[in-house]
């Protein structure tokens, strides 16, 4: 049976509703001291309590609709509806019912139909854009860093590009100083320790492969011709065809001088990229690999390996190189008679070139001096233009005057080069 108690302190009233022993609710309070809560004992004991365990279930309630919209992102509608349903029971509020409905409806995540996973209700509104993602198993949630619906959704846009003009948001037309500013905007926003979304490091490796082939003239010519014929094979695979000489982080640090923290990263010597963002899931599937499993996958690595020692064996070493190497027999030091371009030879080397195959030797030494000229002079001018645009970016004077004060040494003597050729 429900009963009603009134209290009345200093013309001023509070009016407490109880049902079965349970405070339903505090409809008034105009006391400015806390005598009344010591006239009415019981009433103060049920409040407090009833306070603590709304804020308890708000909390639950709140979690299990994070746990929901992180499923809806990856496309489980039912562990999505399991967790609404229990946020409902815990908590009632709008966004969990608009979201039940839009799934009983539709039958599909409401990021499809125009709703929006973060959340516009009155409990979440004021807590910001940003939503903590939780994955959970077997009901149990795990932590993980924050991410925006924004971030999200432009993730899954890059993802879903279908070549690299589109990937860069440019023409096919852009210039180079274009794919420049649309690299530095997207590099900057989607870079793994700054995005934390899923997918976002295959967006960012997918934007640096795209800038690496569209910047290089010849790849880009190449790109342009096949790209459409090559590039269908799967998802994962896009543009395999067409994949860069420099990996995505290398990239960026060039433009941005190792803005970003790269404990993350691992660079093989094949120049090739791999993050250390595995979930635990894929962690689990790989220690379930046998033995046998792991043989077959290393075979072909095995079978090139042995190709490739055969191969050196069967092919002529150059008689140059362009650095002292003593396991090549490469100590001794000349000069080419044009651009005195230093290289270094082996011991019989004065014996078995001379005449017409001396000037061959040597033309060859200076294309391939003058080949590694450009490409250095490539990464300085990218390195100095990057921290340049970083200190612009940032505000940062002193990083500004050293990227002023950086120099570009291949530059200039390819300078060097270029007026000697032209004289």
């Amino acid at each position: 049976m429900g009963s009603v108690v009134g209290v009345r302190v200093e013309l001023k009233t509070i009016v407490c509703f109880h049902s079965a022993g349970r405070t339903l609710r505090v409809l008034r309070h105009l006391c400015e001291t806390d005598s009344v809560i010591t006239s009415c004992p019981r009433v103060a004991r049920q409040v407090n309590s009833s306070a603590v365990e709304m804020d308890s279930n708000k909390d639950e309630a709140e979690r299990c609709i994070k746990i929901a919209l992180n499923a809806l992102s990856s496309d489980q509608p039912d562990r999505a509806r399991k967790f609404l349903e229990k946020a409902q029971r815990l908590f009632p509020t709008d966004q969990a019912k608009n979201l039940l409905e839009s799934l009983a409806q539709n039958g599909k995540p409401p990021d499809e139909n125009g709703s929006h996973i973060n959340g516009d209700g009155p409990s979440m509104r004021h807590r910001g854009d940003r939503q903590e993602t939780d994955a959970s198993a077997n009901g149990a949630s795990e932590s993980a860093k924050p991410y925006t619906a924004e971030q999200l959704e432009a993730v899954r846009k890059i993802k879903s590009c279908k070549d690299y003009y589109q990937i860069l948001g440019v023409e096919k037309t852009a210039s180079e100083e274009d794919l420049k500013k649309a690299y530095r905007k997207l590099a900057l926003k989607f870079h793994p320790d700054k995005n934390h979304a899923p997918g976002a490091t295959e967006a960012f490796k997918a934007i640096g492969n795209a800038y690496a082939v569209l910047s290089n003239a010849e790849k880009r010519r190449q790109y342009d011709q096949y790209g459409e014929e090559r590039t269908h094979p799967t998802r994962h695979r896009q543009h395999r065809d067409f994949e860069a000489d420099i990996s995505p982080e290398d990239l960026f640090n060039m433009f941005f001088g190792g803005g970003f923290p790269t404990n993350n990263v691992h660079v093989y010597r094949n120049g090739r990229m791999h993050f250390g963002h595995h979930n635990r899931q894929e962690r689990r599937e790989q220690q379930r690999d046998g033995g046998l499993a792991l043989f077959v996958q290393l075979m072909p690595i095995l079978i090139l390996i042995v190709v490739s020692a055969l191969s050196q064996m069967m092919v002529t070493q150059p008689p140059y190189s362009l650095s002292y190497r003593l396991s090549a027999g490469h100590i001794h030091k000349r000069h080419t008679a044009h651009l005195k371009v230093p290289f270094f030879v082996g011991d019989r080397f004065n014996e078995e070139y001379s005449g017409s195959s001396l000037k061959n030797v040597e033309r060859s030494v200076e294309e391939d001096y003058i080949s590694n000229l450009r490409n250095n002079c490539w990464k300085e001018k990218q390195q100095k233009e990057g921290l340049l645009y970083r200190a612009r970016y940032f505000g940062d004077s002193e990083l500004y005057q050293r990227a002023q004060r950086m120099g570009t040494p291949s530059c200039s003597r390819l300078s060097e080069i270029q007026v000697i050729l032209d004289g």
